[in-house]
């Protein structure tokens, strides 16, 4: 049986990893400083992770959310003191994606409307709902655009309310830091007036942190450096170090009744033990102290590098721009240097998503080879 031929794929075989650094069968070293997608954010292998899961599979692994699973209280109880989301509701699930789609759902649930409004090189995510607030009509079905989306320039809070005033949208889903699309960011005055406008159009605000949560930017979430309150915050990625997980924190004033949300395998043991033992790997070693130091060093150090136009993001969720295409760049990092990195809706934009472990000593690998190839 062949494999269904959907993913463009490097010639590279990882066979092991530990912390920074992926080992291919060939015995090659590489610096990860792409964690797969922004998923590895206590570093690959780390032992207390590996002993934690470990331990829960000699237990339990799975069993229905038809019991008592306490673990799940364990991890909203640890979400609430690390996140400092005090009050919020959670509902656990397997992905990003599903996330979001649960939060475009309780959304509609909550506000009797149906349609959404998104944002321009926004991503959401692959399934119903939030593919079609994702900017992206390739991967757009026809199945999938039935959903009633409007798609908005990020920035313009006057498109914002021109949609909002008319009374049919149930959720504004936004990410404070566009992931795929660039690392795109406004000002805060922007979030806060998206904020203002969905309070006064019963609409909810959903804040996608599924890239940009659990520590990345330096804040347990992006949006906590816009003072606002989201009505619904979705996670996943960095939120289990690989172990699929995903999640939707949930404002107090959301009552939730039987049947309104489901999952077979969201919140199971193991999902939850991986989750658990992530948020004490960052409370433990100050990840998210040790993010914002790291960024400001390697902003430092970036703003070195010849053709460089712009550094984008904020904590470990960055982006160098350059005023070329980076595609041969990329590839020259990954198999002369072996670099992971990664790539964007912008062409000339190289993203950096390391595991929030890095240390300076890597950063300093990473733009020595940048200035061999500038």
């Amino acid at each position: 049986m062949s494999l269904f031929n959907v993913y463009p794929l490097f010639d590279i075989t990882p066979a092991f990893a530990k912390d920074v650094f992926v080992y291919d069968t060939n015995n090659v070293k590489y610096l990860d400083l792409y964690g797969g997608h922004a998923v590895i954010s206590i570093g690959h292998s780390h032992p207390h992770y590996i002993q934690r899961i470990s331990e829960q599979l000699q237990k339990i692994g799975f069993y229905s959310n038809a019991i008592q699973n306490p673990l799940q209280s364990a991890l909203a109880t640890k979400l609430c003191k690390l996140s400092s989301c005090k009050d919020y509701q959670l509902f656990l699930c397997n992905s990003g994606a599903e996330a979001n789609e649960n939060a475009l759902k309780l959304a509609s649930f909550y506000t009797g409307k149906k349609k959404v409004l998104a944002f321009k090189n926004g991503f959401h995510g692959r399934t119903s709902a939030a593919v079609a607030a994702t900017d992206n009509p390739k991967i757009i079905a026809p199945i999938n655009a039935q959903q009633e989306v409007d798609l908005v320039t990020l920035g313009d809070i006057h498109a914002v309310e021109d949609i909002l005033k008319q009374n049919k949208t149930c959720a504004v889903i936004i990410e404070c830091i566009q992931g795929v699309g660039g690392l795109d960011e406004m000002p805060t005055a922007f979030y806060k007036a998206v904020a203002k406008l969905c309070k006064q159009h019963n609409t909810l605000l959903i804040t996608d942190e599924v890239q940009s949560g659990f520590g990345r930017t330096g804040d347990f979430f992006a949006f906590q450096n816009h003072e606002i309150t989201p009505d619904i915050i979705s996670m996943a990625k960095g939120m289990g170090n690989g172990f699929p997980i995903g999640g939707i924190l949930i404002h107090p004033d959301l009552k939730a009744s039987f049947g309104m949300l489901g999952t077979t395998f969201g919140g199971n043991h193991l999902a939850c033990v991986a989750s658990l033992s992530v948020l004490e790997i960052i409370e433990r070693q100050h990840l998210m102290q040790h993010t914002k130091e790291l960024s400001t060093y390697f902003i430092e150090k970036a703003q070195t590098l010849s053709k460089l136009t712009k550094v984008k993001g904020r904590g470990l969720m960055l982006g160098l721009e350059f005023d070329f295409s980076i595609v041969e760049l990329r590839k020259t990092l990954l198999y002369k240097h072996h670099i992971f990195t990664g790539n964007s809706k912008n062409p000339n934009l190289l993203r950096i998503l390391p595991p929030l472990t890095i240390q300076k000593e890597h950063i300093d690998q990473f733009i020595d080879a940048l200035q061999q190839e500038l």
